[in-house]
């Protein structure tokens, strides 16, 4: 199953992510945006992996977001250290219910309620390689623009941001 697809009510969840994932994401989500950051989900690397958030910052920092949403889901995942090398800043996020202990403390700390989040440890900054970044940078444009396409010929409206609304 493709991950975007027009027919799923949510045409960005592909059914591996569970309910309090969802839930988590929207939290974060909604933070990044007040920041002024925008955000896409579940964008592709160019080493295969999939990242749950991908954040582009008013400064044009790259920032991945993973979501967390169970002590398990932690303990399973051994691809999140590859993440690093695709991103300025790299961050968990979760909810109330998983131990904040659990995460590494060299990576940042979301919080989320699925209603709004917090940022409760800055993640430490560690700059892309500028060719990474480049590539990165080319494959946010498609992707966010391939996005919008095919949000716009399923007949969503989707807003039209310009420099004065930034």
């Amino acid at each position: 199953m493709p991950i975007v697809s027009p027919i799923l009510r949510n045409p960005l969840a592909d059914g591996r992510q569970s309910e309090r994932a969802m839930m988590v994401r929207r939290g974060v989500q909604r933070l990044l945006m007040e920041m002024g950051t925008h955000v896409l989900p579940e964008l592709s690397l160019a080493t295969g992996r999939r990242a749950d958030l991908v954040a582009l910052t008013r400064q044009g920092d790259i920032w991945i977001i993973e979501i967390k949403s169970s002590v398990e889901d932690f303990r399973v995942d051994r691809k999140w250290p590859d993440y690093r090398l695709h991103s300025d800043r790299l961050f968990f996020a979760t909810h109330p219910g998983v131990p904040a202990e659990i995460f590494p403390q060299d990576c940042g700390f979301i919080l989320s309620d699925g209603y709004g989040a917090e940022i409760m440890r800055d993640a430490p900054e560690h700059r892309m390689a500028a060719a990474t970044r480049k590539a990165l940078m080319l494959r946010i444009a498609r992707a966010g623009a391939a996005r919008l396409l095919a949000a716009e010929l399923a007949g969503v409206s989707v807003p039209v941001l310009d420099d004065e609304s930034e």
